[in-house]
């Protein structure tokens, strides 16, 4: 009697779990996991929180129609500070948790220090922002995409504008140090010296977070540059284009999309006009960034932030890739992204082989009036 009341308590604990594990996958199987990768915090914060704000709009806007193929879109919002070593802790944990797909990361470091992580787990990951060209040209990372051009086009653009447009011949190429910002800047280089119409006097590398920057401001002013091509993100540029102009240096400043940020021009003031940066082309005409842009408005009282179109713009093609698709399998997603166009604020767009979006490219723009104006 006591072994067959053994057996019984075995049988029902065993039919208990079963059914609590069924359960619980069926649920986990009810909704569309998609994770948010960036930087929430610290000096970059105003490159990540724009993509935060993207994300829910377009999956308040898909859940409010019945989600995705029937089920619900949950966001699982993961700050990484745009540091590479919580790159990597953030994909473990968003994969920890059972994401899906994963809108992110924002910068380029901290988007190459995950990818590796997302590769091995089969998760797509479509940053708006990450430009290093590596991330889709090297082969490395197949399930890599991205809503934004990559660093040798910026590059490209920036040195032709310096060349041809404000007609300078000597040009300090300077950066951060990082992935985004240095691999831009090696590109620089390299148009200048194969254009024949230009002289590299400098190139030389700041360290990210100092104080002061007045010893490269100065070999700046000792190497006669007409103009300096900085590349990397806007702490490191407002401070290097305070002290040139303190220094009362005319040299012309242009830089790449990491300084196309209004953070840039409120901390840098009236030093920042007058400064060049190339970022995504303007769509605001787009009936789509439009519409992006007034909900933005009606939702948090503000205009939207750097890279705000490019999230939303990845956030539709995500989930209309694996509407699609009709699942969220990896290989069927990815066949989707290539073959099936995303109508989004960035236009009609689909991805190439490497995972870069097919019509999507820069402009140049200046600081006028305090604010970021495109060149025409």
């Amino acid at each position: 009697m006591k072994n067959c009341f053994k057996k019984l308590f075995i049988v029902a604990t065993s039919l208990i779990f079963i059914t609590c594990f069924t359960v619980g996958t069926s649920l986990a199987a009810d909704v569309i996991k998609l994770g948010v990768a960036g930087a929430h915090s610290g000096d970059l914060a105003s490159y990540g929180l724009p993509s935060v704000k993207a994300a829910e709009l377009v999956v308040k806007e898909i859940n409010a129609r019945g989600g995705i193929l029937g089920k619900k879109v949950v966001l699982l919002i993961e700050d990484d500070a745009c540091k590479p070593e919580l790159g990597s802790n953030v994909a473990t944990k968003l994969i920890s948790e059972g994401v899906d797909v994963v809108m992110g990361h924002i910068c380029s470091g901290s988007t190459k220090a995950a990818l590796a992580i997302y590769k091995d787990a089969n998760i797509i990951c479509m940053s708006p922002s990450a430009t290093n060209p590596p991330l889709t040209q090297s082969g490395d990372y197949p399930n890599f995409y991205r809503t934004i051009a990559s660093d040798d086009a910026q590059a490209k653009l920036e040195v032709d504008y310096a060349l041809d447009v404000l007609k300078v011949k000597k040009i300090a190429v300077i950066h951060d140090k990082g992935d985004y910002g240095k691999g831009l800047a090696e590109f620089a280089k390299k148009y200048i010296e194969d254009s024949g119409k230009g002289k590299v006097v400098l190139f030389e590398g700041v360290t990210p977070g100092a104080v002061d920057y007045s010893a490269v401001v100065q070999k700046i002013k000792r190497s006669k540059a007409e103009a300096v091509i900085f590349g990397g993100y806007h702490p490191e540029a407002s401070k290097v284009i305070m002290q040139m102009r303190k220094k009362r240096m005319k040299t012309y400043f242009v830089s790449d999309d990491g300084v196309k940020d209004d953070t840039f021009i409120k901390v840098a003031g009236k030093y920042a006009e007058g400064v060049y940066a190339s970022g995504p082309m303007d769509t605001s005409s787009n009936p789509l960034a439009i519409a992006a842009i007034k909900a933005h408005q009606k939702a948090y009282g503000s205009d939207p932030g750097a890279f705000f179109l490019n999230a939303y713009a990845a956030t539709q093609a995500l989930l209309n890739a694996i509407e699609k698709a009709g699942s969220t399998d990896y290989k069927a997603v990815s066949k989707a992204l290539k073959t099936n166009y995303a109508e989004t604020p960035l236009g009609k767009i689909k991805f190439d082989a490497r995972g870069d979006a097919i019509g999507i490219g820069f402009a140049m723009y200046q600081v006028q009036n305090g604010v970021y104006v495109e060149i025409k």
